[in-house]
């Protein structure tokens, strides 16, 4: 009997270690034992609960305020109702956690699958107290998540702060705030706060601009939006010093910034300062496992103990859905493998996130390479940059805003990576993430959108990248049709 434990099972990748291995469940040289536990209440998932689901429900109100309010065709800027806003957030939410919920507890219907609805800690090597319970199973899976990371500042534990998750349920707004972090968690709720909340809002980032790892365009076209657009007062290369709290209630944070120290009072501070692995309460400490940077494979299994699977959130590598998932069916494979004596897969994911920067008005997507890790790794690249101006579309839709970019193998013509900051960027993810995974020679791609949508401007970076490389025939084809606007 091989008996697989998965604590954290309503979350996305602990779901997708059960799929998998009930999936190949015939393929264990003995028979599967799979015992899933979840103390959530009600249990749905990070992701579901209190991450990507409810956030993107509420910046969609502030998405339609803001693109009504910057249309000089109209008139007037519609109200925002927040707790109408929470509300219907709430209720998508519920019903998506119920079907989560209904499909872990259908999988407990399955012959030798149990699911147990308690707080689990190691008390040893893979040894699990589960309520009254004492669990020994051939391999533990953590997929416990994660929570918010809270810097130590001197006197943070003196104010009072606001995180994702209090930002989501909230229906009433102070007139003032400051944010810390300006990561995807800052660029997603900052507009939010200024559209929906009205809060005026100034933000602390710690380096010359956001999204530090692209060409520096990337990140000035996001300050100028946000400073221009939601009149957000973003401080670069700032230090937090110190925080305290204001005989009003509110909260003071010191920052240093130019070697000149200045203090900021608001009636509210935000801390968007990223999440940590969800791994508080689990008795770590009573086995061998010592999380840290390099605690967990790229196979998924844990340094020190190669029968307990780490994934998701927990492990603390890319803490990403989608990442969770694959994962999870990663581990899952790999159980089966080790199980059999085997040996391991690494899982080597192919970068593709997408934050939902401007209220998603304008969203960031990053597909595989930018041009510093493509310059890393020592392969012969090129690069080819759009402007969304470039192309009339973008301005009949009332956003000419953001820019793209192809990375491109000089030799191969393989599309190593994209990165768009524009409308719509999001809807062309999948689509890059499938032309960037699969290695395919920009010489091959079509060249041409249906006329007119936002696409056009991988129309026009496939056609540069044409150019770059030398095809001729590739590049007349298109430009013997009318050229954008």
């Amino acid at each position: 009997m091989v008996h697989v434990a998965i604590v954290g099972a309503y979350g996305s990748a602990g779901v997708a270690v059960a799929d998998e291995l009930l999936e190949r469940a015939d393929e264990f040289a003995d028979d599967l034992e799979l015992t899933l536990i979840d103390d959530g209440d009600p249990g749905g998932g990070l992701c579901i609960l209190r991450g990507c689901m409810p956030s993107k429900d509420v910046l969609s109100a502030g998405q339609h305020r803001y693109q009504a309010r910057h249309d000089d065709r109209l008139t007037g800027a519609p109200e925002i109702d927040p707790e109408a806003v929470v509300a219907r957030k709430d209720d998508h939410v519920s019903g998506f956690a119920e079907h989560r919920r209904r499909h872990v507890h259908e999988l407990a219907e399955n012959d030798g699958v149990e699911f147990v609805h308690e707080t689990a800690r190691f008390v040893d090597d893979r040894v699990l107290a589960v309520g009254d319970r004492r669990l020994e199973p051939s391999y533990v899976v953590v997929a416990t998540g994660s929570v918010p990371s809270v810097p130590t500042i001197p006197g943070i534990d003196a104010v009072e702060f606001e995180t994702s998750a209090d930002v989501l349920d909230a229906t009433e707004f102070p007139e003032t705030g400051i944010v810390m972090g300006f990561g995807y968690i800052g660029l997603e709720l900052a507009p939010y706060l200024s559209e929906v909340g009205g809060v005026d809002l100034t933000v602390i980032e710690h380096d010359d601009r956001p999204l530090e790892e692209l060409e520096p365009a990337y990140g000035d076209s996001i300050l100028d939006l946000y400073r221009d657009r939601f009149g957000i007062e973003i401080l670069t290369n700032a230090d937090e010093k110190h925080l305290e709290q204001t005989d009003d209630g509110g909260v003071r944070l010191v920052v240093e910034q130019a070697g000149e120290k200045r203090a900021l009072e608001a009636e509210q501070l935000y801390c968007f300062t990223g999440r940590r692995p969800a791994l508080d309460g689990l008795g770590l400490e009573q086995t061998r496992l010592e999380p840290g940077d390099r605690w967990v494979e790229p196979t998924m299994q844990a340094a020190d103990d190669g029968r307990v699977f780490v994934v998701g959130d927990a492990n603390g590598r890319e803490p990403i859905l989608h990442v969770a998932k694959e994962q999870g069916f990663a581990a899952a494979e790999n159980i089966v493998s080790h199980s059999r004596g085997e040996g391991c897969e690494p899982y080597v994911n192919v970068p593709h996130h997408v934050i939902f920067s401007g209220l998603g008005v304008t969203p960031f997507v990053r597909i595989g390479h930018t041009p510093r890790t493509a310059a890393e790794s020592g392969m012969e690249t090129f690069v080819v940059t759009r402007e969304a101006a470039s192309d009339g579309v973008f301005r009949t839709k009332n956003h000419p805003e953001g820019r793209a970019t192809l990375v491109v193998n000089a030799e191969t013509g393989a599309v190593l990576g994209y990165q768009g900051l524009h409308l719509h960027a999001d809807v062309m993810a999948k689509t890059m993430q499938v032309v960037v995974e699969l290695g395919l020679d920009v010489r091959d791609l079509p060249n041409r959108a249906y006329h007119p949508t936002t696409p056009e401007i991988l129309d026009g970076l496939i056609r540069e990248a044409c150019a770059e490389l030398g095809d001729r025939q590739h590049c007349v084809g298109a430009s013997s049709r009318e050229p954008s606007l």
